[in-house]
């Protein structure tokens, strides 16, 4: 009998051996990307379709799908300032399947905004890389709108507190802001879900100027529905070579440029192992001369980085933009 029983205890040993050892090996492959990825992959844009974020984010996951055969769904979850997409993807499994195409406003600016964030930018996600900078540029109507900045600002100047702006994100409200600032105006700032709604608002009359990315106000321009004034950047864009920055066009020496910034992120919790694979991959994808051409062609400049770079980018910008909210005094909440 004890002979028996001795046998039955060995069987049952080997068999939750057989049972384990499996369930071991797949929790080891997971945890170092070997499996990674084994179902759809969603990127959560925190804006409406067309804009920047929206822009790259499908340039990518196109790219993603192709090269890992997996599904990649872009979900567009606009509104709160990118809150409701940012907290989605900070409350999502950290396994590598749901991303987020975060804007400079998302990690480093939010915090500052309100006093109780739904997310905290630093410590729920984990850093991927960042994939690109687009370029603002100063627009106003063709029709009704000033020939420069110069005239710009003599009819603000004329008209205290009468004209207003429009933009789409912090960054852009903060564009307006500064230039404010600057140069001694009263223009009042109209916010804007998106760049898409901040144009609308444009060609409708219900801004005298806005700053958008040139991804989405070239064409325009190009149509002569709208005019532009200046770029925000000191980097030219390819197709305006002659477009001056706002500095030189206002005047204003030591005028900070202003750059919004894109990048992915995950969930925080996600293995290394797959944060980097993800980095590896998106690198890849956007050094692809086609993809590269085709990005920068819609005003969105490749610009990747390492996780480790990319997380102290994000403590350095948020350093920056704290002290700027701070002096400028805007919250949300």
């Amino acid at each position: 009998m004890h002979r028996i029983l001795a046998r039955l205890a060995l069987a049952i040993l080997l068999l939750a051996a057989l049972v384990v050892a499996p369930a071991a090996a797949q929790v080891h492959a997971v945890e170092d990307g070997a499996t990674f990825p084994n179902r759809t992959i969603r990127i959560v844009v925190p804006f409406p379709a067309g804009g920047p974020s929206d822009i790259v984010a499908r340039l990518i996951g196109q790219k993603m799908s192709e090269d890992w055969g997996q599904p990649v769904i872009i979900d567009n979850r606009p509104g709160a300032n990118t809150v409701i997409g940012a907290q989605a993807v900070a409350k999502a499994a950290p396994d590598g399947h749901t991303l987020l195409m975060a804007i400079d406003s998302t990690l480093t600016m939010n915090q500052y905004l309100y006093r109780s964030l739904s997310y905290d930018p630093l410590n729920d996600f984990a850093p991927i890389t960042t994939t690109a900078k687009s370029m603002s540029l100063v627009a106003v109507s063709a029709a009704t709108g000033p020939q420069t900045v110069k005239v710009l600002m003599a009819k603000a100047r004329a008209m205290p507190g009468k004209l207003n702006y429009g933009g789409g994100t912090i960054t852009t409200q903060l564009m307006g802001v500064m230039f404010n600032k600057a140069a001694g105006l009263d223009i009042v700032y109209v916010p804007f879900k998106g760049t898409p709604e901040t144009v609308q608002g444009l060609l409708t009359g219900s801004v005298d100027l806005i700053y958008a990315a040139s991804a989405i106000v070239m064409p325009l321009a190009q149509s002569g529905q709208i005019r532009l004034l200046a770029r925000m950047d000191s980097r030219k864009h390819p197709s305006l070579p002659d477009l001056p920055t706002m500095a030189d066009a206002a005047e204003l020496p030591g005028f900070e440029d202003v750059s919004v910034w894109l990048g992915l992120v995950a969930p925080k919790g996600t293995p290394k192992a797959i944060v980097d694979k993800l980095q590896r991959k998106v690198t890849e994808i956007l050094a692809d001369p086609a993809v590269r051409e085709r990005s920068e062609r819609t005003g969105n400049y490749v610009a990747t980085s390492t996780p480790e770079e990319f997380s102290a980018f994000i403590v350095k910008e948020a350093d920056r933009w704290s002290k700027v909210l701070k002096e400028a005094n805007i919250r949300y909440d």
